[in-house]
């Protein structure tokens, strides 16, 4: 590698915060700017059309030493201020039948896992935006109590492509980024020179912001009112760069939002008006660690949704294979 957060931290040149400021006219014209609406079929496939079987073969050529990294948290069934809707999980069948043997042993699960505890897929049917989803389908006419008719995740189905892991921490030389920290354009350059990667077309990108080392060593906190992510001026590279998913520690969005009046403005760019889905929440301590003893940062990501009928995601446990 030509560098590496061995090397000594790497300065980023973006000034701590979230912001700057963006107002909604500015909004709406870079959301106009990244618009792929007509540009794929199937249309609710969005930017995973971008993944042919040729970039499957490169994510193939990417392992080396077979090491698995799973990216999913643990199914969590306890209340905090980041989970205010646990996941339940309960026994159904305690094997105590007498006849006839053998015994079995059931359990129940079931989850509202929009949210920020739980390792999730967002869909293209999750996120509308000026009451339109993404390839401006109406979104009152094909989303009801029954599910969506157009952006479901049963469209997706599985991928496997190139991970690329920002892993920013890393490159900075420190745990983590503070809770309200915005990762711009620059900082994403700055941060593949240093981990020695290159985001390119059909890329997965993953960024790390050390959410989940600062959770376990500081406690949790209440990550919808503050969390790092990127701001709106890092997605044109990311356009630019023809990626297929994203995704990361937290759900992409800085928090507060640099966007007037917009609590989720990456979720509306990356999946409304891009096609992009977004992998929220992942644990990506242990891709952190495995990334810096293999002294690479790109890796083949597997990722297989739920196939719900109708549904606006899925929970997930992806795996890095390097």
């Amino acid at each position: 590698m030509s560098s590496s957060p061995a090397d000594g931290p790497i300065p980023l040149p973006a000034a701590p915060g979230n912001g700057p400021s963006v107002s909604r006219q500015e909004f709406d014209s870079l959301f106009d700017a990244v618009r792929t609406w007509g540009r794929w079929t199937p249309a609710d496939r969005g930017a995973w059309n971008r993944v042919t079987s040729g970039h499957v073969r490169r994510a193939a050529t990417l392992i080396r030493s077979g090491t698995v990294v799973p990216l999913g948290l643990p199914w969590n069934t306890r209340a905090g201020p980041d989970n205010g809707k646990p996941a339940l999980h309960y026994m159904s069948d305690l094997g105590d039948v007498e006849a006839p043997e053998p015994a079995t042993h059931k359990d129940f699960i079931a989850i509202d896992y929009h949210g920020k505890a739980v390792s999730h897929l967002d869909a293209l049917s999750h996120i509308a935006y000026r009451g339109q989803l993404y390839e401006g389908r109406t979104a009152r006419e094909v989303v009801d109590a029954g599910g969506a008719r157009f952006g479901a995740v049963e469209a997706l189905g599985p991928l496997v492509t190139k991970g690329v892991l920002l892993d920013l921490p890393a490159v900075l030389g420190t745990n983590w980024l503070e809770p309200g920290q915005a990762v711009h354009a620059q900082d994403i350059i700055a941060t593949e020179r240093a981990l020695d990667v290159t985001i390119d077309d059909g890329s997965a990108v993953l960024l790390r912001s050390g959410r989940f080392r600062r959770r376990r060593e500081l406690g949790p906190w209440n990550a919808d009112a503050a969390s790092a992510g990127f701001h709106v001026d890092a997605v044109p590279l990311l356009a630019e760069r023809a990626i297929a998913l994203l995704g990361g520690d937290g759900d992409s969005d800085v928090r507060p939002s640099p966007v007037e009046g917009l609590h989720s403005p990456i979720h509306a760019l990356a999946i409304t008006a891009m096609g992009v889905p977004l992998l929220d929440n992942l644990d990506l301590e242990a891709l952190s660690a495995a990334c810096a003893e293999a002294e690479r940062y790109e890796f083949m990501l597997v990722v297989t949704p739920l196939a719900v009928p109708g549904g606006t995601g899925s929970p997930v446990n992806p795996v890095a294979v390097l």
